[in-house]
């Protein structure tokens, strides 16, 4: 009875007391992180290369939103910062990095 009891709760039984197979032992690490890799980062990294896209392709005119809430229109496009239009003659300059979208996709949904 004793030796049914140490299989149920060791899964071997009494006489084989080998190492267990490393690939049982770390699969579910490996799953986690395919899940986190799939749902989590692969996304985000798809997401920041079309920002990227983005930001490189403004030119003069378009519109844009800036992660302050600053809505404008291009005025000059440089290679690390934009010159932008807020309203009248003020113009704001602007790091590509704080531009956030074009609002006229929004406004089509």
């Amino acid at each position: 009875m004793t030796n049914f009891a140490f299989i149920f709760l060791t899964g071997q039984p009494a006489g084989t007391a080998g190492q267990a197979n490393p690939l049982v032992t770390f699969l579910p690490l490996i799953l986690v992180f395919v899940v986190f890799y799939f749902f989590m980062i692969r996304p985000q990294m798809k997401k920041q290369k079309e920002m990227t896209t983005y930001r490189n392709s403004l030119k003069r005119g378009d519109k844009v939103i800036t992660t302050g809430g600053i809505y404008g229109r291009v005025y000059e496009v440089k290679e690390n910062h934009i010159m932008m239009e807020v309203g009248g003659d003020i113009k704001l300059k602007i790091d590509k990095s704080a531009v956030l979208k074009d609002p006229s996709t929004d406004e089509q949904s």
